[in-house]
Formats: C-alpha cells, sequence, structure tokens
C-alpha cells in the first residue's frame, strides 16, 4: 500500500525534530511543503525530492501529497510545530473525508495508507523558554478569521477568559489582520488582572529568536508579527526571577501540599 507520512518537524530547531520524524523522512523519496519548512529541516532533507508550494496553497499542497503517495512514490507532507495543531494534517482528512462521501473524484487516495508523526507545537516551545506557563488547564485560540467566523473567535476568547485558561494565541497579526490581537487582550482584561503575565515568542528555538516576558495591559499588536506565539497566562500565573533569568509559572494547586 501507498505511503503518506504527515510530519510535525517542531518549531525550527533542528535539536527538536524527533527521531521517529527524521526516521520517516529517510524513507521517503518525496517531501511538501512550504519551502521555508524544507529550509529549517537543513540536510535532514538532501537527496529527496522537494515540492514547494508557497503559503495560501494549502489544499493544493494536501492534493499534492496525496497524489504523489497514491502513484507509489512514498511521500512525507511536512509542517512546522505539530502537524496537526492548525496545520496540514486536519485538510488531508477533510479531503480523504470528501472522498469518502463522493464529492471528489480521486478514487486512488483511499489506497493511501496514513500516518501522523506529531512534533513540539510553537506553545509547547514557547512555554519552556519562559518556564511552566502551561502547568494548568490551558487552550489555543487562532485569531486569524479567514476560515472562521470573527463571532466565533471573539466568542472563544470570552469563554477562556470566564473559564481563567492559559491562552496561546496563533496567528496573532498579519499584514491584512492589526487588530484582532488588541480587540482579544481588551477582553481577556474582562477576566484578569492587567498584571497578568504574557510572553511574546517570536521565531522560537530560531537563529532570531526573541522572548519577551511583558504584562497582559502592556500587550499591543504593533510588537507583534506572523511569526509570533503570544502566550497569556491566567489568573494564578506568576512572573519570578530566578538566577538572574526572568521565569513564569502557572500553579496547579500543589502549594496547598508543601
Amino acid at each position: 500500500m501507498s505511503k503518506l507520512f504527515l510530519v510535525g518537524m517542531g518549531p525550527g530547531d533542528t535539536d527538536l525534530v524527533s527521531p521517529k520524524a527524521t526516521q520517516v523522512v529517510n524513507q521517503c523519496s518525496d517531501l511538501v511543503a512550504y519551502g521555508l519548512y524544507l529550509d529549517l529541516l537543513g540536510d535532514i532533507c538532501e537527496g529527496k525530492i522537494h515540492h514547494d508550494l508557497p503559503l495560501g496553497e494549502e489544499i493544493a499542497r494536501a492534493r499534492l501529497a496525496l497524489e504523489l503517495a497514491a502513484s507509489g512514490k512514498t511521500t512525507a507532507l511536512i509542517s512546522s510545530g505539530d502537524i496537526g495543531i492548525y496545520a496540514m494534517a486536519t485538510l488531508v482528512f477533510e479531503l480523504l473525508d470528501q472522498q469518502i462521501k463522493g464529492a471528489e473524484n480521486c478514487p486512488e487516495w483511499l489506497d493511501v495508507e496514513i500516518e501522523v508523526v506529531p512534533g513540539i507545537s510553537a506553545m509547547q516551545a514557547g512555554a519552556a523558554k519562559a518556564g511552566a506557563m502551561l502547568g494548568h488547564d490551558f487552550c489555543t485560540v487562532s485569531l486569524s478569521d479567514l476560515l472562521t467566523p470573527w463571532e466565533t473567535i471573539e466568542k472563544r476568547i470570552h469563554s477562556a477568559g470566564a473559564g481563567d485558561f492559559v491562552v496561546s494565541f496563533y496567528n496573532p497579526v498579519s499584514k491584512k489582520r492589526d487588530w484582532q490581537l488588541n480587540t482579544a487582550r481588551d477582553i481577556l482584561l474582562k477576566y484578569r488582572p492587567a498584571e497578568t503575565p504574557v510572553l511574546i515568542g517570536r521565531q522560537l528555538t530560531r537563529e532570531d529568536e526573541n522572548i519577551e516576558l511583558i504584562t497582559l495591559a502592556e500587550l499591543d499588536a504593533k510588537n507583534v508579527d506572523m511569526f509570533t506565539l503570544v502566550m497569556v497566562g491566567n489568573s494564578e500565573s506568576q512572573h519570578i526571577v530566578y538566577n538572574d533569568k526572568q521565569w513564569v509559572y502557572t500553579p496547579r494547586g500543589y502549594k496547598k501540599k508543601l
């Protein structure tokens, strides 16, 4: 049976690419990805046929990966972070679902064996850089309204605030979207203190990585870009200084047992 690997390569540092991901890429003849992801993987991708489709061509990328695998080529579709979190795995399964329901005309896809290989997500990498920000209940919210109506996103932010979740914002801003993050900030300020710790993590684990710890009141979209993860602590998240370095952790309740 033909094989398609859906591979999460992690946030960018090749030391954080899992041995499993490296192993399956080595098995493949063809790699499908946004070009930057292949560049970040470096030597791991040598000797493979690269199929580089630009941002905005996600559906074409998923179709191409299925077609290559169906033709008998062992293929990897690669995303940064975890391929199942705001990434390409769900699109592949959506296309397969459409084929099963008769909405596609690609029966050969159903002969492809799928294996999903997880990777370290941006929120995990960011939390690790800051300490232990995801130490208690958390959620993620994408602020991109290209595929999800803003009314739905806004409802989810209110729910995250009311539930006192640590919130990781993906896709916080772009050239065409510069107001959603500040609106999200204002919503969360209704539910938690202005001094709540916030992590701004740009290009996490990559050469030009930049990490900032600020407060919720200081959060401003003008200091964020599309390569940035924004993580907002909950009402109990603590900002401390240890060995001349700033850390943030979110207690889980063990203080009662100390």
